[in-house]
């Protein structure tokens, strides 16, 4: 990134406060930098502070569960920004099954796929039966849902999910919503959600305890980052009315390629990078779209993010590594949810 892309960048944040995190707006994109940002989230205060602090052998011991989250693998797509996104794919497998503690499960938040191509699918299917964790959750990308609305993602990927694929799950305790907000998407647009998922959103909330911790998970983002590039969902906010009540509230997407945060009131907004290939920091470029950057600095702006939930604490701890870090970083797992 240029100094003035950086430049431009600091212009749409606020100060930050000393631990990283400012709690008005966003956090820095740490992608950028080859680092991650660990962040712990109890009682919806959260606390942050660099990867590299926490990145030994020990950290993130003493979870009840852990989760890893990959995203936008795009296998098929072969221009300069990558060639070859099955083999960075490969290496953020190999890094999850390094870890110390295997994680329960992985999430997958979308663009499995290029051009929705059953190849593709193939392809990727042989690299994540690798994977240590062999529970594997899955939210459909509009690359996804190109050539056949969506139809061979959910024959693989979708089998006991509502509607367009959205469904829900526990683990330990802690409630899980896979949403979906690509249907009928418009190039540039902005995503939806629709009435009839909303309704069952509101539904599949009712009853539980306000105390239950909640993670909503989904491919465009639930909050609005950058209208002009389509990244945000226009009707999260009738989505995140159902979750105010909850004193824990994750929401994890992946689309925009690289990482930010933003926390509002007991909900804490994360994306994460892609495994493939970068995009442009927001109103860095004329569009978005892949990035190129130097072949040896490619895997420092990929990545995987892995969360360790405490039960004693209700928080979830985010670690968000690139795939050209040295070491892994480590949850506690132990069961695994299913769909």
């Amino acid at each position: 990134m240029t100094d003035k892309n950086k430049d431009l960048i600091d212009q749409k944040l606020q100060d930050l406060n000393n631990d990283g995190v400012d709690r008005r707006g966003f956090l820095k994109c740490m992608a950028w930098a080859g680092t991650g940002l660990v962040w712990t989230m109890s009682g919806g205060i959260p606390s942050s502070r660099a990867f590299a602090k926490s990145h030994g052998k020990d950290a993130g011991k003493g979870g009840d569960f852990s989760f890893v989250q990959i995203s936008d693998s795009h296998i098929g797509f072969n221009k300069p920004a990558n060639p070859d996104v099955t083999a960075t794919l490969q290496t953020a497998i190999n890094k999850i099954n390094a870890m110390p503690d295997k994680p329960d499960f992985i999430i997958h938040t979308g663009d499995l796929s290029q051009l929705s191509k059953p190849s593709e699918f193939d392809t990727l299917d042989q690299v994540l039966k690798g994977a240590s964790a062999k529970q594997i959750y899955f939210v459909p990308g509009e690359h996804d849902m190109l050539t056949d609305n969506g139809e061979q993602y959910l024959q693989r990927y979708g089998k006991g999910t509502k509607g367009g694929g959205w469904y829900s799950f526990d683990q330990k305790g802690v409630h899980f919503l896979g949403l979906v907000n690509v249907a009928n998407l418009k190039a540039g647009g902005m995503g939806s959600l629709g009435h009839e998922q909303l309704e069952w959103l509101e539904d599949d909330l009712k009853g539980r305890s306000a105390s239950t911790p909640i993670v909503l998970f989904a491919h465009i983002p639930l909050w609005t980052i950058y209208p002009d590039w389509g990244w945000g969902t226009d009707d999260s906010e009738q989505a995140l009315s159902y979750v105010k009540r909850f004193g824990s509230v994750t929401v994890l997407n992946g689309h925009i390629h690289q990482i930010m945060q933003k926390v509002e009131g007991k909900v804490s907004f994360h994306t994460a990078m892609s495994t493939a290939f970068p995009q442009p920091a927001p109103g860095t470029a004329p569009s978005a779209g892949p990035m190129k950057v130097p072949a040896d600095q490619l895997q420092r702006v990929l990545g995987i993010t892995d969360v360790n939930y405490l039960v004693s604490g209700r928080s979830l701890a985010v670690v968000d590594s690139p795939l050209d870090l040295g070491t892994s970083p480590s949850g506690n797992g132990g069961g695994s949810g299913g769909r």
